[in-house]
């Protein structure tokens, strides 16, 4: 089995460690752990590496936020990955922060990324792991603050927060989506 994981965020030096590019570092810590790099290919940084058995696919898309879809459309496309084994890693401003949730499928909850990708995939059937970054903004400040780094308070809880969601993605890869859900979705109540 082949899966395409794809984590969000933009590149460039002023975005490295904001709240937007959860996707990248969760990325970078899944290819390290593997002891595999990333090489600047088309609309990605792209990787590939293996989780029992399982090959994972590994992209960072070069595009920018608001166009994720045509990185993951074209590399689902020439690795003949079907929809159902597609994990986008993004950050959520309805989860509190230390909360991360896998879904099967679902609503873009108005992410910029998501919007994109359904809109070239014609399709919500792919799963998304959700990694909460609070939404801890005055009204209207929405872009500074998924633009800005993680709070002091944050920052210490981070890389253990960012190893769950690699063992999530190799459960993922390896156990499938509800099995992974059981194992590692919090029981309270979901926001949306």
């Amino acid at each position: 089995m082949k899966y395409l994981i794809v984590g969000l965020g933009n590149i460039g030096p002023e975005y490295v460690d904001t709240r937007h590019n959860i996707g990248f570092m969760v990325a970078d810590t899944l290819a390290k752990q593997a002891q595999a790099s990333f090489h600047n290919m088309r609309l990605a940084y792209y990787t590939e590496l293996s989780h029992k058995g399982q090959k994972i696919h590994l992209i960072k898309p070069t595009t920018y936020m608001n166009l994720s879809g045509k990185a993951v459309n074209y590399w689902m496309h020439e690795l003949k990955i079907p929809v159902e084994n597609i994990l986008v890693v993004v950050d959520d401003l309805a989860l509190p922060f230390g909360t991360i949730r896998l879904k099967p499928k679902g609503s873009n909850a108005g992410h910029n990324g998501l919007k994109h990708i359904e809109a070239i995939l014609g399709s919500t059937n792919y799963s998304r792991l959700r990694f909460g970054i609070s939404d801890n903004f005055p009204k209207g400040r929405q872009a500074d603050y998924v633009l800005s780094g993680f709070d002091e308070d944050e920052q210490p809880a981070l890389p253990a927060l960012i190893d769950r969601s690699v063992e999530m993605i190799q459960s993922f890869v390896s156990a499938g989506v509800e099995r992974t859900m059981t194992r590692f979705n919090k029981t309270e109540k979901d926001v949306n």
